[in-house]
């Protein structure tokens, strides 16, 4: 029986544990290679790497291209607040790996945020809100980040990223009450931010927002805004690969921020459109 090793490899963080530990040493095997920064010494794939065993690595490289990614976001305006809508789905590539994976978080009791793109910098982000948070907590002084604050000091750090060519891959959408007045904002990957009465990000854009302009109102009731943001996360399903049928609402009011379980949405598709679509696209199979 091999024995089972009592450290780690400096490339984990501290308190590794588990059944990596399992698998016997460089120290007890010689046909394994000597630990580092990629490989840890228990033959185990590393869930962190820890910056001073990466140090000799040479050349920093940051990330070219999202992994596990999540898609549109929707947002509205109506009469007693803001709502939010997204999927749960993290789509590995193309491959809908994470079925349940929250793209709406609150930030305290008037701003929620919303996100797509790399899932993985939608947390360090929720990191960087929560030590805001920490922070407006522990001065005990009744004050807290209002939505346009949240929104202004996303968009610059979004901007900083892109301008060390290191960007956060996210689209966010940031929603809340300020002075009972609705706010909704949005911030892209560069830096890129703008205000308005409805936003979409993604494919989104393509399919939620002409439902957005043709039927949204700002004095829209809580029901109103709920059957639109339904028949667009409909529409999104419908013609979105990387999308699927269980959605999240976020709602800001007066009362609060709340978000909903995730839910599935009824749907048809007995269109003819559907049946047969390349029945009307030349040159499809």
């Amino acid at each position: 029986m091999l024995p089972v090793p009592t450290s780690h490899s400096p490339a984990l963080g501290p308190g590794c544990a588990g059944p990596s530990l399992a698998y016997a040493s460089a120290s007890t095997r010689s046909d394994i290679a000597p630990p580092s920064a990629q490989q840890p010494c228990c033959g185990s794939e590393p869930f962190m790497v820890d910056p001073s065993a990466a140090a000799g690595l040479g050349l920093r490289r940051h990330t070219d291209t999202p992994y596990v990614t999540g898609t549109s976001v929707l947002g509205i305006t109506y009469k007693d607040g803001v709502m939010l809508a997204a999927d749960t789905l993290g789509s590995y590539g193309s491959t809908k790996r994470y079925k349940s994976f929250e793209r709406l978080a609150k930030v305290n009791d008037a701003t929620v945020l919303g996100a797509g793109g790399e899932l993985s910098d939608f947390q360090y982000i929720q990191t960087l809100l929560d030590e805001l948070a920490t922070e407006d907590y522990c001065a005990d002084d009744g004050m807290q980040l209002t939505p346009r604050e949240v929104y202004a000091y996303l968009s610059r750090v979004l901007y900083n990223r892109r301008n060390k060519f290191d960007p956060l891959w996210n689209s966010l959408v940031v929603g809340g009450l300020e002075g009972g007045v609705p706010f909704l904002g949005t911030v892209g990957m560069i830096g890129v931010h703008y205000t308005d009465k409805h936003i979409a990000t993604g494919f989104g854009q393509m399919l939620a927002r002409p439902l957005f302009r043709e039927r949204h109102r700002p004095d829209m009731s809580e029901e109103e805004a709920t059957e639109l943001l339904h028949d667009a996360l409909r529409v999104c399903y419908y013609r979105d690969k990387q999308t699927t049928n269980k959605f999240q609402i976020a709602k800001v009011t007066a009362e609060g921020v709340s978000v909903s379980e995730a839910f599935a949405l009824e749907t048809q598709w007995g269109y003819q459109a559907f049946v047969n679509p390349a029945a009307n696209a030349l040159g499809t199979w």
